[in-house]
C-alpha cells in the first residue's frame, strides 16, 4: 500500500502506483483521472469551471476543464506516462441545487461533464467509465496500479468504476 495524495478543490497531482489520489466534495464540480496502464503513472484534476475564456483572472489552471485537463495530461507525461495510452474515468458534475432547473447558473455540473467530454475527445482519450450527475456529492479514490475509481457518497455503498 502506498501513499494516499490529497488533491484540493481546484487542483491536481500526479502519482505513480502503489500510491493513489483522493479528492473530496465533488459536488457540481468533476474529477478527472487519468492513467498510462502500462507505466502506471496517473493524475486526478479536481474541475470546479467548464471554460477558462468565460472568467476575468482565470490563472488558476486546474479550475477549469479545458486548462486542467491539458495541464493533468502534461504532468503525467513529465513523469513518465505514454500519451497515447492514456485513458480517463471521470466522476462528479452534480445538480446540487435547484434540481430540475434549466437555468445556466445552476446546470453547473452537467456543464463541468460536456466540457470534461469535449476536452477529453479533442485530445483523443478515451473515458473508460463516468460515474456523473444526479443530485448528490461524492469523495472519489483513484488507484493508477489497477485503473480502479472508487466512489463514496453519503448513505450510499462504496463501489468503484
Amino acid at each position: 500500500m502506498g501513499v494516499e495524495i490529497k488533491v484540493g478543490m481546484a487542483d491536481l497531482k500526479v502519482c505513480v502506483s502503489p500510491d493513489s489520489i483522493t479528492t473530496l466534495g465533488l459536488g457540481s464540480c468533476v474529477g478527472i483521472a487519468l492513467r498510462d496502464p502500462v507505466t502506471k503513472i496517473g493524475g486526478l484534476a479536481h474541475i470546479m469551471l467548464p471554460d477558462s475564456t468565460q472568467i476575468r483572472n482565470n490563472s488558476n489552471i486546474p479550475k477549469f476543464a479545458d486548462t486542467g485537463i491539458e495541464e493533468l495530461v502534461r504532468q503525467v507525461t513529465l513523469k513518465g506516462a505514454n500519451r497515447s495510452r492514456l485513458v480517463a474515468k471521470i466522476a462528479g458534475g452534480a445538480q446540487m441545487f435547484g434540481f430540475g432547473s434549466q437555468s445556466e447558473t445552476v446546470r453547473v455540473g452537467e456543464r463541468n461533464v460536456e466540457a470534461t467530454k469535449k476536452k477529453l475527445a479533442q485530445m483523443k482519450i478515451p473515458i473508460l467509465a463516468e460515474d456523473t450527475g444526479k443530485n448528490f456529492g461524492r469523495t472519489v479514490i483513484f488507484y493508477p496500479e489497477t485503473g480502479d475509481y472508487v466512489i463514496r457518497a453519503v448513505g450510499k455503498p462504496e463501489y468503484k468504476i
